[in-house]
C-alpha cells in the first residue's frame, strides 16, 4: 500500500509539474501573441481555441482566416492559368535554391521538376483546407477545384524522392484532398512511404533524413485526425504506434523537440494517455525547458519568439492535453464568424470527419 500510495504521488507531481511548465510556455506566448507574423498568430490561436474552447483565442483565429482569404483572394485574381502558376511556383523554388540547408537544397532538386507541386500542395490545398474545417469555402471554390483536377496528385505522393524531402508536407495534403472531396490517394502515399522508409533500413538514414521519415510518420496521425479535432484509432495506425514505442528511446535521444511533441501527441490522440510514451515525452520536453525565456529554446538555444511558436504551442498541448475539439466552425461558434473576411463564405455542407482508411 506505502508503494502504491508514493506511486500516486509521485505522478501527482509530475502531472502539476508539466501543467506548470504550460503555464509557464502559455504566459510567455500569450502575453506577446499579437506581435506575432499572422501566420503564427493564427497557427497558435486555432490550436489552442481546439485544446480549450476559450474566446479569447477567437481574435486569432478570425487572423487565421483573414491570411486565409487573402491567400485564396490572390489565387482567385492572380494565380490560376498554367502560366501564372509556373511563373508564381518557380518564383518559390528560387528561395529554396538559396537556402544552403540540407533541407532545402533537398526540397529544390526534387521540386524543380514539378514545381508546381509548390503552389499546388503547399498554399492553394491548405488554404482550401482550412476554410473547409471552419465550415467555409472560397468564392472562387470551383475554379480551384477545377485547378487541382489539372493534375494527378499521386504523381507526387508516391514519388520516394517527394516523399524525402515532403513526407510531413505529404501526408497533409493527401488528407486535405481527401477532406475536399477529391482525389483520394491516401492509400497509395502510406504504401509509398513505408515502401521509401522501411523500418529495418534505419541504420543507413541520415539524421535529417531520420527526422522526415518521424514528421512523416506524426503528420499522417494529425492529419488523419483533422489536426486534433478527432480521435483516430490506434489499431488502424498500428505500425507507426508500434514503430514509435519501439523506437522511443533512440527518438528522445536524437529528435528535436518538435517531433519528440508531436510523437508524444500521436498518442493522446489515440487515447493513449497512460502510454508509456506520453510520460517520456513529457519528461523530454520539461528537461528542455528554458525556464528564464519561459519555453522550449531551439536546438541551438534561441529563444525567438515567432522561429519557436510551432515547437512551443506542440509543447504546451503535450503536457497539458484537453482533449479534441471539433471546432471552431461556423455552426457551432457563429459568434467567431460573424464578420467574415472578404471572400470567405459558408459551405453548404459542414466538414465531416475524416473517412477511415479501409
Amino acid at each position: 500500500m506505502a508503494q502504491a500510495d508514493s506511486a500516486k504521488e509521485n505522478n501527482s507531481a509530475s502531472v502539476d509539474n508539466y501543467a506548470y511548465t504550460a503555464d509557464l510556455i502559455r504566459n510567455t506566448f500569450e502575453s506577446q501573441l499579437y506581435t506575432l507574423p499572422a501566420f503564427k498568430e493564427g497557427h497558435y490561436g486555432l490550436r489552442m481555441y481546439r485544446q480549450t474552447l476559450d474566446d479569447k483565442y477567437a481574435a486569432a483565429v478570425w487572423s487565421d482566416m483573414a491570411r486565409v482569404a487573402s491567400q485564396l483572394n490572390y489565387f482567385a485574381a492572380e494565380v490560376n492559368s498554367p502560366e501564372q502558376i509556373y511563373l508564381y511556383s518557380q518564383q518559390k523554388l528560387a528561395n529554396y535554391g538559396k537556402d544552403p540547408s540540407i533541407r532545402s537544397k533537398l526540397r529544390y532538386t526534387v521540386s524543380k521538376h514539378t514545381p508546381e507541386y509548390l503552389y499546388l500542395g503547399l498554399d492553394l490545398l491548405g488554404s482550401m483546407a482550412r476554410a473547409n474545417e471552419y465550415g467555409l469555402k472560397h468564392r472562387s471554390d470551383k475554379l480551384f477545384r477545377n485547378i487541382i483536377r489539372r493534375y494527378d496528385f499521386s504523381n507526387y505522393a508516391t514519388n520516394p524522392e517527394m516523399i524525402r524531402a515532403w513526407a510531413a508536407q505529404l501526408a497533409n495534403q493527401v488528407y486535405w484532398l481527401r477532406q475536399l472531396g477529391e482525389q483520394d490517394v491516401v492509400d497509395k502515399f502510406i504504401q509509398a512511404f513505408r515502401a521509401t522508409y522501411p523500418d529495418n533500413e534505419d541504420d543507413d538514414l541520415s539524421p535529417q533524413q531520420f527526422e522526415n521519415k518521424l514528421y512523416g510518420m506524426t503528420h499522417i496521425i494529425f492529419a488523419a485526425s483533422e489536426y486534433y479535432q478527432h480521435l483516430v484509432s490506434e489499431q488502424q495506425y498500428q505500425w507507426i504506434y508500434d514503430y514509435l514505442r519501439a523506437n522511443i528511446d533512440t527518438i528522445l535521444q536524437h529528435a528535436k523537440e518538435d517531433v519528440i511533441a508531436e510523437v508524444g501527441i500521436s498518442f493522446l490522440l489515440a487515447g493513449l494517455d497512460d502510454d508509456p510514451v506520453v510520460d517520456k515525452t513529457r519528461q523530454a520536453i520539461v528537461q528542455a525547458m528554458n525556464k528564464e525565456a519561459g519555453m522550449v529554446p531551439s536546438v541551438r538555444g534561441g529563444t525567438n519568439l515567432a522561429r519557436g511558436e510551432h515547437r512551443n504551442v506542440l509543447a504546451i498541448m503535450l503536457l497539458d492535453w484537453q482533449g479534441v475539439h471539433e471546432a471552431p466552425t461556423f455552426a457551432h461558434q457563429p459568434d467567431i464568424f460573424a464578420d467574415l473576411p472578404f471572400g470567405l463564405e459558408p459551405a453548404k455542407v459542414a466538414p465531416s470527419p475524416t473517412p477511415a482508411i479501409q
